[in-house]
């Protein structure tokens, strides 16, 4: 087949993907998402459902934000509890008070039905179940995307590749080893998370810190529940019957246990736990975004957030150099992403720290994190820090 000429290929589907493809579309620049997955295998994944209120604003900037209006739960607030020696401690953080702010639960799945909604109405380019994806030519003022579909070999030549294609994905694979530098911590640890229609234990959501472990409660809706316990990275998801997780999440919520109504999965995983960076995030003419320059411990709700912030500087710089011509914005994508990607970083890691059961620090570490628990919980100061990250840093 001919060559497709676009502004630019979007490399994945997922919601960096889907976003910036619409904020382009809107923009009237002209984008072409090429995704290795079928459509409803990607509408179908379970992944995180915290968004920041930036998130929830640059969605309705996309255009996609009414469903997610009328239907997602605002949290003012957040609950924390762990086992102290005098007893179990449970205490507040109001977001509202100490930054202005809030979150609001509403699923990845729903996000990503919203986007995919939006481009087939607007009959934007969208490629799936594309096999053997390669770019090539970023360096060069002709890049290239090349693949095959259903229909054959392909090639899209562009100005610029946006890679929101994951941590597996090809667009990082492809830069040259020298060119890029990567920063990883893996943990020993993953989280075993149960979805069930059952309502929620708490309105709000409650964080865990337990000497058996970390445990978390969460919700998708009112009537659908989400939660996770701390599990070697050993486990096998098949080992965990419904029973038997229900009975390990309520021994250790206690108290908190009392009103949790328990009922048959319907999704059950176990997802590992890493901090992951890679510098930097441009490379000549292909940017990175989301999981394809950094992955964050899930205890921070930061993904999809973080993802929803690279497009948000990828999107405004691109907008801008259709405008003006000027790639001054562009050559500073990378450092501003990094910059907010590093914080990110550094607030999930030093939560992750904080709430789980690190076998090696021994009792000692135990202390120190009960200690900062127990800061955490009398102190303004350390509250209003823990809210203005926690919902999301200003831009």
């Amino acid at each position: 087949m001919p060559a497709m000429r676009v502004q630019v290929a979007i490399i994945g589907a997922g919601p960096a993907g889907l976003l910036l493809g619409q904020l382009l579309h809107r923009a009237g620049i002209e984008a072409a998402i090429v995704e290795q997955r079928s459509a409803q295998y990607v509408q179908a994944r379970i992944r995180a459902g915290l968004l920041e209120q930036g998130t929830a604003e640059l969605l309705a900037q996309a255009g996609v934000g009414a469903r997610l209006r009328a239907e997602g739960l605002v949290h003012d607030g957040v609950e924390i509890a762990f086992d102290a020696p005098g007893g179990a401690r449970r205490f507040r953080v109001d977001l509202k008070r100490h930054c202005g702010r809030s979150v609001v639960v509403y699923g990845q799945t729903e996000v990503t039905k919203d986007l995919m909604s939006a481009r087939e109405a607007a009959g934007a380019k969208t490629f799936y179940e594309a096999e053997d994806v390669a770019v090539s030519g970023f360096d060069t003022n002709l890049p290239r995307v090349e693949f095959r579909d259903a229909k054959g070999s392909r090639t899209i030549e562009a100005d610029f590749i946006a890679g929101c294609d994951g941590f597996h994905g090809v667009c990082r694979a492809s830069v040259p080893a020298a060119a890029i530098k990567t920063y990883e911590r893996l943990y020993p640890f993953g989280w075993l998370g149960i979805l069930s229609d059952t309502p929620p234990v708490s309105e709000e959501l409650i964080y865990v810190s337990h000497e058996r472990g970390f445990a978390l409660c969460t919700m998708r809706s009112r009537t659908r529940s989400r939660y996770y316990l701390q599990c070697p990275s050993s486990e096998d998801v098949d080992e965990w019957s419904d029973e038997r997780f229900w009975k390990e999440l309520k021994r250790r919520l206690g108290d908190i246990g009392e009103g949790l109504v328990t009922g048959k999965s319907i999704e059950k995983s176990i997802a590992p736990l890493r901090s992951f960076v890679a510098e930097p995030m441009r490379f000549g003419r292909l940017f990175l975004a989301g999981d394809a320059a950094h992955i964050v411990p899930p205890t921070g709700a930061k993904g999809l957030n973080l993802a929803a912030s690279d497009v948000r500087y990828l999107f405004e710089s691109l907008e801008n150099h259709y405008a003006t011509g000027s790639e001054k914005e562009l050559d500073t994508y990378s450092a501003r992403a990094l910059s907010r990607v590093w914080k990110a970083e550094r607030f999930s890691w030093w939560m992750t720290r904080l709430l789980h059961h690190f076998p090696e620090d021994g009792d000692f570490g135990r202390k120190m994190q009960l200690g900062e628990l127990d800061y955490l919980a009398g102190s303004e100061a350390a509250q209003a820090a823990f809210a203005e990250n926690y919902s999301g840093l200003l831009y």
